[in-house]
């Protein structure tokens, strides 16, 4: 049972948006809510009024309004949402044309850049113009392998207002990386910058570029963005031109937005392509539109007046969830560097600086924290800050605590879970609602998650599989290139029918919180126990000189043995009383069943691009399969220690 650790007060939750929402429910549709428990019920087992009260809430703008809400909420995947409705994604994130702050940017040892929402707009309409004369449609592909800058939304904005489609991949993907993904769907326009910084380097990118045009024969315009360089050279690329040579120079030019229907693709987001070709999934403008606000209004309780950070790349959703927030016309902060560079205090500083009062991370980055034994509150004005969020893996109940203890005592918590195919949340924030310690605070409103046990049946208080068991309007539209949607029935649907299966392993409790123990592919089975790795992993980071582990599951004598890597802080040894120390730590707080029967040191982790760790991979180096994609991996060449350790094959 977790701890509680915040409630907000009466007044806070009663100014909430989420509160709002619920009185808007009550009035229209006669209901008595009091809390979010009952307005949850409500959203699963009403969902066409659910989200038709969210479409009039959070404002959608349309040209044409919608026949009906969805045609057949039984029906996954296929069910269509709001047929009928005209709109455009881009119209419903520029509303707003004033000279109020839109985008703030800070990069690494650079000076702090600023957008109006009249600038962004100006910048938008002169990129759509020269992306339109360029033959840039509904429909064709612009692809982004950019920083995380003010450039990078304009030009996801440009071609959105065309009804173009967006996909985007961050500059420190590699070659095989772009290719794998960006070659499935063949984009006309490439929007590059000339580099980027890490860790107080400067970092080409021209020449990956020129590697990866040359096997992108699809591409026609090649558009690079200064950043490291004032007048980067770009002769070594075909089809090239200057940023601010491309873009139109007329200003007070009007955007034509283009009218489409709800379901008109919008963004391809990829799979992590660890177990192959990454899987693009395309997701349409409408859903992901309707689904980001009523994440960031309710369960967020954004607002005009908040500043709003997200530490993210443009490879993660977490980007496209940000940018999301202009439609509300909050502020956002873009950062694009390393998090402790030039000091672990740095982002921080940014949102001492800045007034940010929602501060988004995620959990590694909260367990980096409280190893380098940082104490933002401490050294840093946090007064504005309002939330905390905190995605990419479950978040340790010591994370919890650290939080209230060193960051501050009187704010929302919202440890939030989701991914790339819904680019969203199925559990997430209540800001009506108390935070206690390791637990999501809610399911979100209208996803209907449950947890299965092994028999396909609900259980409470009781481990099992994420489990979504109604369509919501976020869910993929199709596969790009899947014929008769095979490879989308066979990531979801394969093993309940008509039931989309996550792949994660939550346990749901009496009062709707939520604990993420892992994913279900890497969950470990000694002695037929099923055992999540969040489960170890929350003990071992709390150990004093262990920088990072990773858990996984040996085929040993009929049976599964559990593997424990560990990676040591600087200066650090693994001996065997610290090894006993782990032991008797994971036994104490856990189970013997989650005792490993191996502690390994390692020199690094293996970590996807999206920073999520690859247990499977591990998995197969120490059974001595083969991994068929480690292009999908930030650190692929770590996996090489793994393979063939003596001390895997004893006793």
């Amino acid at each position: 049972m977790g701890k509680l650790l915040w409630k907000p007060s009466e007044e806070r939750a009663r100014n909430s948006n989420m509160c709002r929402f619920m009185l808007f429910v009550n009035e229209r549709r006669e209901q008595n809510f009091t809390n979010y428990d009952g307005l949850y019920e409500w959203s699963v087992n009403n969902i066409p009024a659910f989200w038709a009260d969210v479409w009039d809430f959070v404002g959608i703008r349309s040209s044409r309004g919608y026949d009906h809400v969805i045609d057949d909420e039984r029906k996954m995947p296929g069910a269509k949402w709001f047929s009928g409705a005209r709109l455009n994604f881009a119209e419903n994130l520029l509303r707003f044309h004033d000279d109020s702050v839109a985008l703030t940017f800070q990069g690494e040892d650079h000076p702090v850049r600023k957008m109006t929402y009249a600038e962004l707009y100006d910048e938008v309409a002169r990129l759509a113009k020269s992306l339109r004369d360029f033959g840039v449609g509904p429909g064709d592909r612009v692809a982004g392998f950019m920083p995380n800058m003010p450039e990078t939304v304009a030009a996801m904005l440009a071609a959105t207002s065309l009804g173009a489609v967006w996909s985007s991949c961050s500059p420190d993907f590699g070659i095989k990386g772009v290719l794998d993904r960006f070659g499935q769907i063949k984009p006309k326009v490439l929007f590059v910058a000339d580099g980027y910084f890490f860790k107080g380097k400067k970092l080409d990118s021209i020449s990956r570029v020129a590697e990866i045009i040359k096997d992108l024969p699809s591409i026609e315009k090649v558009v690079v963005v200064p950043y490291t360089e004032r007048e980067p050279d770009i002769g070594s690329l075909r089809d090239a031109v200057h940023y601010h040579a491309f873009k139109a120079s007329e200003s007070g030019l009007r955007i034509h937005f283009e009218q489409l229907s709800f379901d008109h693709p919008l963004y391809i987001m990829f799979t992590s392509g660890t177990t192959g070709l990454p899987k693009c999934m395309v997701q349409s403008a409408g859903g992901i539109l309707i689904h980001h606000l009523k994440e960031l209004i309710l369960h967020t309780n954004l607002t005009r007046e908040d500043t709003i950070f997200y530490f993210t790349t443009c490879g993660w959703m977490m980007w496209n969830w940000l940018v999301s927030s202009l439609a509300v016309g909050a502020k956002l902060l873009l950062y694009d560097g390393n998090p402790f560079h030039p000091d672990p205090g740095v982002l921080w500083r940014i949102a001492q600086d800045e007034k940010i009062t929602v501060f988004g991370t995620s959990a590694g980055y909260i367990s980096a924290l409280m190893n380098e034994g940082v104490k933002p509150e401490k050294e840093y004005d946090l007064s504005a800050l309002k939330a905390v969020l905190s995605t990419g893996s479950p978040l340790s109940e010591e994370g919890f605590e650290f939080i209230y203890r060193e960051v501050k005592a009187d704010l929302q918590l919202s440890s939030i879970s989701g991914g790339s195919d819904i680019n969203g949340c199925f559990a997430l924030g209540n800001p009506m609602g108390p935070v206690y310690s390791g637990e999501l605070q809610c399911r979100g409103l209208a996803m209907k998650v449950e947890a299965f046990d092994e028999n396909g049946k609900p259980v409470i208080n009781q481990q099992g599989e994420l489990v979504c068991t109604a369509p919501a309007p976020c869910m993929p539209i199709y596969f790009w290139d899947d014929p008769g949607n095979k490879k989308y029935k066979a990531a979801y649907f394969d093993v309940y029918p008509n039931v989309w299966r996550h792949g994660d392993y939550i346990l749901i409790n009496e009062r709707g919180g939520v604990v993420i123990y892992g994913r279900s592919d890497a969950t470990l089975n000694p002695g037929g126990v099923r055992i999540g790795t969040a489960e170890i992993y929350r003990q071992v980071e709390n150990i004093e000189g262990i920088a990072d582990s990773i858990a996984v599951g040996q085929n040993w004598k009929n049976d599964v043995r559990v593997i424990l890597f560990v990676k040591m802080g600087p200066g650090r040894e693994l001996t065997e009383g610290l090894k006993d120390q782990i032991r008797k730590t994971i036994r104490m707080n856990a189970s013997p069943r989650h005792v490993p029967a191996k502690i390994i040191a390692v020199p690094d982790i293996p970590y996807t691009l999206n920073m999520k760790k690859v247990e499977l991979s591990v998995k197969k180096v120490i059974e001595g399969q083969a991994v068929q994609n480690k292009d999908a991996l930030k650190n692929p060449e770590v996996l090489d220690y793994y393979a063939n350790l003596k001390e895997l094959q004893e006793k």
